[in-house]
């Protein structure tokens, strides 16, 4: 048997990690910048997280959600505290795809509507129900328990009221910031805008935070740089540090019904235990402040150096979008100076690196970068 061939694979197979860093088969040393697309949050291999994980191997792994496991009440009451969210509700489940089609389940059932508000450059998961709300509008899942998708331009109140007033639709969905499509942040004012309409039309407002989520922009949620509070947020990725795990949080606008959402492996044992030991170690090591600190440093440099035409986004969720002859950086970047960005689009990279990422670490990055478009100038 062979795999099915989805993925461009770079011919570099890791092998060990720490912290910021990876080492792949040959001992080669890589600047991990990239982090999984979001995932490693508190860094590889943390000590703390490690220990979590072993110990609780060694009790038991998985047991089904039909029997009382408090690891989920800990989880729970660390996330609510952290987040801000202490009056809200947590479902678990496996994967941020899985978040949000547990999400579009709930307010299908809370309003009777089938209807869903997205935008256009939006990526909100590869499954099921979630894989017609993509940055494709073409994409359409046949298995989407029935819902319409309505695409609508980013930071256009306008056109979301008009959708809005013909009462069909169960919910808005939004990102904090919107990754796959290349790291672009709705503006504060749209996304209050768009919080105040949901209210005045009694749709529900979903925010995919998957991406977006726990800490990476300084923020615990990125949201919350505009001050509101959707009614239902969907959270995976840096959850558990490369543990499978996502998570919804649920508004006291809900009422919980039994049956009403169900998952197999959502909120077992050891993912419970890796979610908890990453809220721990973003707290007791200040990581949301140190993404925050670090975006402002790297932004600033970045915005200033030359082959850069612009740089998005927030704390260590970073967007670099690049003029046409520096297409190549990121391969120039990796094979070179063996370092790993993330891609969106032609020329645009992504910044996604642990939380933990030191600044030292930041200036050999930005000293690599700046020594590949000095090549690229000096070519072209």
């Amino acid at each position: 048997m062979k795999l099915f061939d989805v993925y461009s694979l770079w011919p570099i197979e890791p092998v060990r990690a720490k912290g910021c860093r990876v080492w792949d088969k040959d001992g080669t040393e890589y600047l991990d910048l990239y982090g999984g697309h979001a995932v490693i949050s508190i860094g590889h291999s943390h000590p703390r997280y490690v220990q979590a994980l072993q110990q609780q191997t060694a009790k038991i792994g998985f047991y089904s959600n039909s029997v009382e496991n408090s690891l989920q009440q800990q989880l729970a009451k660390k996330l609510g505290e952290l987040s801000g969210y202490p009056d809200y509700s947590l479902f678990l489940c496996n994967s941020g795809a899985e978040a949000n089609e547990n999400a579009l389940k709930l307010v299908s059932f809370h309003t009777g509507k089938k209807r869903v508000i997205a935008f256009a450059e939006a990526f909100h998961g590869r499954t099921s129900g979630t894989v017609a709300v993509t940055d494709n509008p073409a994409i359409q899942s046949p298995f989407n328990q029935g819902h319409e998708v309505t695409f609508l331009p980013l930071n256009n109140l306008e056109a979301v009221e008009q959708e809005l007033r013909k009462g069909d639709v169960a919910a808005v969905m939004i990102e904090g910031i919107q990754g796959v499509a290349g790291i672009y942040a709705p503006d504060i004012a749209f996304l209050q805008g768009v919080h105040e309409l949901c209210i005045r039309y009694q749709t529900p407002l979903i925010l995919d935070e998957i991406q977006s989520g726990y800490g990476r922009t300084g923020d615990f949620f990125a949201h919350q740089a505009a001050g509101i509070r959707p009614d239902i947020i969907t959270m995976a990725k840096g959850m558990g540090n490369g543990f499978p795990i996502g998570g919804v949080l649920i508004s006291p606008l809900f009422e919980a019904k039994k049956g009403m959402l169900g998952t197999t492996f959502g909120g077992n044992h050891l993912a419970c235990v890796a979610a908890i030991a990453v809220l721990d170690v973003i707290k007791e090591e200040s990581l949301m402040e140190n993404a925050k600190q670090l975006g402002y440093y790297l932004t600033k440099k970045l915005s200033a150096m030359e082959g850069i035409s612009e740089v998005r986004g927030r704390g260590l969720m970073l967007g670099i979008s690049f003029k046409p002859q520096f297409s190549d950086i990121r391969n120039e970047l990796l094979f070179r100076h063996h370092i790993f960005t993330g891609g969106a689009k032609k020329n645009v990279m992504r910044l996604l690196p642990p939380l933990s990422l030191g600044k030292a670490e930041a200036d050999r990055f930005l000293a690599a970068l700046h020594e590949a478009c000095n090549s690229v100038t000096k070519t072209s």
